[in-house]
């Protein structure tokens, strides 16, 4: 597996696929599901009385109860009274740590707790109907590690999109560790300076599994010593790191919440903005006139403002969340109502995991129809990680990820947050 993550990162997905399918004998069965309506993350309307056919963890044809009978020997599953969706995407979070480990409490984190905490947090994030991630962030590759003992069938999880660690700057955000003094003389395993060492960084994370590359262009809220808005990176750095990236075919991911920062990586290239909370109309018409995604985690301020401090969150922290929370909710509005392409990125790992899905209704109240967000946690999102009709769908040929819920979701997104059932790759994790 990892042979074909390292040379082949768009074939990662099928071959998460066939292993699951060959590991688990549950997907060999055929079996018919049905339910009272669905979720039609194409058209961003719901369909009456579906039912579905599923073989091999794929789906192999979507029609009407009226229209598609059950074959003879097919398991049955009937979800009266439920609407079925596409399992969830959530485009920005980190397994691998925990909302308790803020601040000074990060130091106390080895490696090797932080993959343990991402088989525990991996399976959390797929109870909660979250059927794909892309990790935006892991030290000394856990997430590769997580991503393919959940592709072998070892541990529950979802499908995952690694990036490795991030690359950045000495003293930055996400590359770099700030909370250590100069004595000693350490600098984060992302750090590079200059766009050679850029593109080494790039080189080595894609040579031990990465699926996609992130980067830093702006400081940030929770690294000690950095300001949140100040940019990181010259436009012929970020430049450097796109160009290898998208040489080897992977993506790039940029945290950005300046606004200098947020431009100088949309110039570069970038194929999405993480945070993007200063970004400015300039800033958004870039965005769509390129076609980036702009992932805008609206609902952690919540939980860094009411709880953070308890988790060991940074006094210099909270002080920048408040600076930020609502101008970046202000402009996710801005954002929307111009027509960028938003998909649901949550930050899980700065608060727990598992409420992933309380970011919708923020995303409702904040000035996104219902469908269109379902659509940004849906379609839109396997847009973003180059997977389309793969997952985010209910579609022939694609994973059978589906999550069921108690009502109309358009009507009461916040039904998301309790899904009654979870299938992935054909296998039902809860009913």
């Amino acid at each position: 597996m990892n042979f074909i993550a390292k040379c082949f990162p768009s074939a990662l997905f099928a071959f998460s696929l066939l292993v699951t399918s060959s590991t688990h004998s549950a997907t060999d069965e055929t079996i018919y599901l049905s339910a009272d309506a669905m979720f039609d993350s194409e058209s961003g309307k719901l369909i009456d009385n579906p039912a579905l056919l599923i073989k091999d963890g794929l789906i192999v044809e979507v029609s009407s109860q009226s229209a598609l009978n059950a074959p003879e020997g097919a398991t049955i599953i009937s979800l009266e009274g439920k609407t079925i969706l596409p399992g969830l995407i959530d485009m920005h979070v980190h397994l691998t740590s925990m909302a308790t480990d803020h601040g000074y409490k990060r130091l106390r984190v080895s490696h090797e707790r932080a993959a343990i905490n991402g088989v525990v947090n991996a399976k959390r994030t797929l109870m909660a109907g979250f059927t794909t991630v892309r990790n935006v962030g892991a030290p000394s590759f856990a997430d590769v590690a997580l991503r393919d003992a959940i592709a072998e069938g070892d541990i529950p999880g979802p499908h995952m999109f690694v990036s490795g660690p991030p690359i950045g700057i000495t003293g930055g955000h996400c590359s770099d560790n700030n909370l250590l003094p100069s004595e000693y003389n350490l600098l984060g395993e992302g750090v590079a300076d200059g766009p050679w060492a850029a593109r080494s960084k790039v080189r080595r994370n894609i040579k031990y599994g990465a699926d996609l590359i992130k980067t830093c262009s702006t400081g940030g809220v929770l690294s000690k010593g950095t300001k949140v808005g100040a940019p990181q990176y010259t436009i012929e750095e970020l430049t450097a790191i796109v160009e290898e990236a998208h040489s080897h075919g992977l993506k790039v991911a940029s945290h950005a919440h300046g606004t200098e920062g947020i431009i100088n990586a949309l110039k570069a290239g970038v194929d999405t903005i993480e945070h993007a909370s200063f970004i400015d109309e300039e800033g958004i018409e870039l965005a769509v006139k390129q076609g980036a995604y702009l992932s805008m985690d609206i609902y952690v301020t919540e939980y860094i403002l009411g709880e953070g401090e308890a988790a060991g969150i940074l006094e210099e922290s909270l002080e920048k969340e408040r600076m930020t929370g609502q101008t970046q909710r202000d402009n996710f509005k801005k954002a929307v109502d111009a027509g960028a392409k938003i998909i649901l990125g949550t930050d899980a790992g700065v608060y727990p995991h598992g409420d992933n899905a309380k970011q919708l209704s923020r995303m409702v109240r904040f000035g996104m129809p219902s469908n269109e967000v379902l659509r940004a946690a849906t379609s839109v999102a396997a847009q973003a990680l180059g997977q389309s009709g793969n997952v985010g769908v209910i579609a022939s040929d694609a994973s059978a990820d589906i999550i069921a819920v108690d009502g109309n979701p358009l009507e009461d997104i916040d039904l998301l947050e309790t899904p009654s059932f979870v299938m992935k790759a054909g296998l039902v994790y809860k009913n």
